[in-house]
């Protein structure tokens, strides 16, 4: 029996832990042919979506992927991102949450994850809005802050 990816179940529990404390949970998808959504809205193949319960109806999300039904302009989309495209999530209003990798290749994926790195500590450049905004002061040259979400494969 192989291993169930904890993916699904870290979104779901950053999404109880939004309505829990009023805040808004962000999805992060890294659009591919797979991902239901408007098109429209994509911008550098990414997309970043309101999935709290004021902006959603039906909302599922299962170990396959996130479904629900939104307006976007006024319009009602269903929409539908497989997990396999889910880049993070976050809450919009505190930036708290997880980032996850997203890859076409599996066997890429699990070769990067294993492979010692270089350069940059913290989250995943795919997704920019889960980082903390920069402090003017608090900041120094070359040095980066480390960052309180982590890449969870």
């Amino acid at each position: 029996m192989s291993e169930q990816s904890a993916k699904p179940y870290l979104i779901r529990a950053i999404c109880e832990w939004c309505a829990d404390n009023g805040l808004t949970p962000y999805l992060a998808v890294k659009v591919n042919a797979e991902t239901r959504v408007p098109v429209s809205y994509v911008k550098n193949g990414e997309i970043v979506l309101n999935i709290g319960a004021s902006a959603t109806r039906k909302l599922t999300i299962d170990n396959i992927g996130v479904r629900f039904s939104a307006r976007f302009s006024g319009t009602s989309h269903e929409v539908a991102v497989p997990m396999s495209a889910v880049a993070g999530i976050f809450a919009k209003e505190t930036g708290y949450g997880f980032a996850f990798t997203v890859s076409a290749n599996p066997v890429a994926s699990l070769a990067e994850a294993t492979s010692p790195r270089q350069g940059s500590e913290g989250v995943d450049s795919e997704v920019g809005d889960t980082k903390e905004p920069k402090e003017a002061g608090n900041r120094r040259k070359g040095k980066a802050r480390a960052s309180h979400l982590q890449v969870i494969k």
